[in-house]
């Protein structure tokens, strides 16, 4: 009997270790990188039109860059001002939380017999001391670390794309000679991939702060733009987003003393904006170009997470898309892009590259 060569599949294993570890100890440089490179491929045609237009490429990149900020700074003031009416709440959410809690100790005294004096000394007991000056100390250290990567991230994305045409000479010039007209077009169709998904999904969340926003304030909830805006940026991590942010909706709401039907409201409010989601907004306004299949998609924001954290879970889905189109189009690799794919509709024509 012939034994099977593991030379193939060592190497493969061996190759994943390298790239994970090394996306890992790197995370420092690359996750700024990768945000500029995604936000580069979004820019371009609005760069690219300005420059059309006759404006210089550095003034025109520098538009792009004012509206992006424009952009976050508007969403945070938003935030900000938001979270400020729910803070002068804070002594009536606090008191709702403890007779809340008191109503939960009770339950757990009568049902398994662990009296308030237990819970609280096994509450105390899990209570580090100096825990409040670290938390403080860890959220001024996780403050300056983003801060030093926005500021990268800004300047990465000026010159990936005032040196595009540089980058992309580049590239080709490691391709051999009969190869460069496929390779070109594997980069344009990467750069599509990433357009239409931040495009589409940018216009996505939008559309869910409007639908949250009704819901919400149909029910009477309390700061509901708010909620409606979170709801809707979590949205950006698949499958975990939305379930947290409306998590916390329903906390934040029994909290603050809503009443169970104005909680089960909110949970109705999010199952039809999920199917609103799901069957109108995301064929319409996404697409199917990032077509990941949902093992993959899952695996893909586990993976994220434990290498690059929160990031790496929100730039999972792009990644796997533009790795998808790369494994497709190199012969090799093709086995591993239809893994990665979702299940075809029948019937349904793959599209032609179109300029």
């Amino acid at each position: 009997m012939t034994i099977p060569s593991l030379q193939k599949p060592t190497q493969v294993l061996f190759f994943m270790f390298l790239l994970f570890g090394g996306a890992y100890y790197a995370q420092g440089f690359l996750v700024p990188l990768v945000i500029a490179a995604l936000l580069a491929m979004l820019l371009l045609p609005l760069s690219a039109m300005l420059e059309r237009k006759g404006w210089p490429r550095a003034l025109a990149i520098l538009f792009c860059l004012l509206l992006v900020v424009i952009i976050i700074g508007g969403v945070s003031f938003l935030l900000a001002w938001q979270i400020s009416d729910l803070a002068k709440d804070a002594t009536s959410i606090e008191q709702n939380l403890m007779k809340k809690l008191a109503q939960v100790r009770g339950f757990i005294d009568d049902t398994f017999g662990i009296s308030r004096q237990q819970q609280k000394e096994i509450l105390n007991s899990g209570q580090p001391s100096g825990r409040l000056q670290s938390l403080v100390t860890t959220l001024l250290a996780g403050l300056g670390s983003f801060l030093t990567d926005t500021v990268l991230m800004f300047v990465y994305l000026f010159l990936l794309l005032y040196l595009r045409d540089h980058l992309k000479k580049f590239v080709l010039l490691l391709v051999p000679a009969p190869e460069k007209e496929h390779a070109a077009r594997v980069m344009h169709d990467c750069r599509k991939v990433a357009q239409k998904y931040l495009a589409g999904m940018s216009l996505m969340i939008a559309c869910l702060w409007v639908l949250y926003g009704i819901g919400f304030s149909i029910l009477g909830v309390k700061s509901a733009l708010f909620f409606a805006v979170l709801c809707g940026l979590l949205e950006i991590v698949p499958f975990i987003g939305n379930l947290t942010g409306t998590l916390f909706t329903v906390i934040t709401v029994f909290a603050q003393g809503g009443s169970g039907s104005m909680v089960l409201g909110v949970v109705a409010t999010y199952a039809v904006v999920q199917f609103i989601q799901t069957y109108l907004l995301e064929p319409m306004v996404v697409g199917a170009e990032v077509s990941i299949n949902p093992l993959v998609t899952i695996a893909g924001l586990v993976v994220g997470e434990l290498v690059w954290g929160i990031p790496g879970m929100i730039l999972a889905i792009p990644l796997l898309g533009i790795a998808k189109i790369i494994c497709d189009n190199v012969p090799p690799w093709q086995p591993i892009g239809f893994l990665l794919g979702g299940i075809p509709k029948k019937g349904k024509k793959k599209k032609g590259n179109d300029e």
